[in-house]
């Protein structure tokens, strides 16, 4: 590639990556799902539109599997171990058994339905089993669901890619030979080696950061993403799995009580963001619209088959005994999101050589967008619908500032609804735990700082502050007031989630 060349390149990346970042503003405005975006964008650029043309299926797949451990290290950077660590049993149980179920439904639907031969159905259902990291990742931030099923879905997330890869692997070989008793096997020692390495690595990690002084701040948020991709990329090397690795050393390093959290919660979001922009916009380049026609009952059938029989099946099997209720587990099989993961698992049997793979490609791409639209934007009225979510939801304010992040503290917003009994409630009369206290009230587009005798209105916009172990105590006695008033302990109201 000559200078000139490479100039052109980097304009041409520079420019669909403003483009993509203009446009996801303006798809947040009006709730069109960004990863479609970012598709659409790969789609125009491509050779039925601009005419760039791309098929290299075999870097796709290597471009892919590092933008997925990327957005895996990013995801465990910015999960709490407190809101999982009660969840961890039955999110292993949704990303194994949940998984299985997933794969085998959708397996026998397509056999019988579409008319493929079983290793072209198993690959199927194996690529679509698992909900997308990069999707669910981005709900849960503009979502203010209850922690239970926020953590749920994420832990589930950060899970579930390892098991759908090794299945679409196993599927994969050519000639098909699959043997259930082996196949089990090499799944519970992959997954078991990769979350001992990725355990391991994160430990260690943390240790070492603690004891070595780094030169420039902004090193700890690099050296800290950079043991993520070490992670993936060693339990990958000891044919283990990469991707819980990834996620798990994430997921100890940011809850290691290392320097510089926001500084690397906020370095790992923005390569996060450029991981997830270049894979989509790569996937959209790789598919060719023209051939997606023919393929497009196709995904509607697997799609509907997914959504309202394996999803929810495997959803209600794989929770068995944990006592989840029935609204949390409607909302979890509707929220099961696809994205950037199947499109990147049907390019492995493409490369593999697998007879008629191609074909995987274009119903899986169809059913990821037709059910994007459908599900993304409404996951926010069902979660209303079923009492998951209210107007006086807290929401947390991401800042970069150095004395919350040493001091542990968060800053919260909420509003207070019409119906909220908040409302001529003194500040002195609600009684948040200490250290939690509001600091600001935003009131017909007047802000002010209350002081203890101040009343409460409807539609105030109260911010308040705590710290990380108070957070859920502040939250509690908030929804208790809103419920039940300034009394609300004397009617046994504690503010639990519904």
């Amino acid at each position: 590639m000559s200078l000139q060349q490479l100039y052109l390149a980097l304009l041409i990346g520079g420019l669909v990556l403003l483009a993509s970042i203009v446009g996801t503003r303006l798809a947040t405005r009006i709730g069109f799902p960004s990863l479609l975006l970012f598709l659409l964008v790969g789609v125009v650029v491509g050779e039925d539109g601009l005419g760039l043309q791309f098929d290299d299926v075999h870097l796709a797949r290597n471009l892919g599997t590092a933008a997925l451990a990327v957005i895996l290290v990013e995801g465990g950077l910015t999960t709490r171990f407190a809101d999982i660590r009660k969840l961890l049993a039955p999110a292993a149980a949704l990303a194994t058994i949940g998984v299985m179920i997933s794969t085998v439904v959708t397996a026998v639907g397509a056999y019988l339905l579409l008319r493929v031969d079983w290793q072209i159905a198993l690959l199927l259902g194996a690529i679509v089993s698992s909900t997308d990291a990069a999707a669910v990742f981005s709900v849960l931030r503009v979502l203010p669901l209850p922690r239970r099923v926020a953590g749920l879905l994420e832990a589930e997330s950060g899970f579930n890619d390892a098991p759908a890869v090794i299945l679409v692997l196993m599927f994969s070989t050519v000639p098909f030979l699959f043997e259930p008793e082996g196949a089990i096997t090499d799944m519970v020692s992959e997954l078991l080696g990769g979350s001992a390495i990725g355990l391991a690595i994160g430990y260690l990690g943390a240790v070492g950061l603690r004891r070595i002084a780094l030169p420039a701040s902004g090193l700890y948020p690099i050296a800290t993403f950079g043991l993520g991709v070490v992670a993936f990329a060693a339990a990958g090397e000891s044919h283990a799995s990469g991707f819980i690795a990834a996620y798990l050393a994430a997921v100890v390093l940011a809850n290691s009580g290392l320097p510089h959290r926001s500084a690397t919660r906020s370095f790992a979001e923005g390569l996060g963001w450029l991981a997830q922009i270049g894979l989509f916009v790569l996937l959209g380049l790789l598919v060719d619209p023209s051939d997606l026609g023919a393929d497009v009952v196709a995904a509607v059938v697997v799609g509907l088959l997914l959504l309202l029989v394996a999803r929810p099946l495997s959803v209600v099997v794989s929770l068995l005994g944990f006592r989840v209720p029935w609204r949390q587990q409607v909302f979890l099989s509707w929220a099961g999101l696809r994205g950037a993961v199947p499109i990147v698992l049907a390019t492995f049997p493409i490369v593999a050589g697998v007879p008629n793979s191609y074909r995987l490609l274009n119903i899986v791409f169809m059913l990821v967008v037709v059910f994007t639209l459908v599900q993304g934007p409404s996951l926010r009225p069902i979660a209303r619908r079923l009492g998951l979510i209210s107007g006086e939801s807290t929401r947390e304010i991401q800042v970069e500032a150095a004395p919350l992040d040493m001091l542990d503290a968060e800053l919260l917003t909420m509003t207070v609804q019409p119906t909220s009994r908040l409302h001529n409630v003194t500040i002195l009369e609600l009684r948040l735990p200490d250290p939690a206290v509001i600091t600001l009230i935003i009131r017909d587009g007047h802000t002010f700082v209350p002081t203890p005798d101040t009343r409460i209105e409807i539609g105030d916009e109260l911010l308040i502050v705590t710290t990380s172990k108070t957070r859920a105590a502040a939250e509690s006695r908030l929804r208790a007031v809103s419920r039940r008033g300034k009394l609300a302990y004397w009617f046994d109201e504690y503010g639990e989630l519904l």
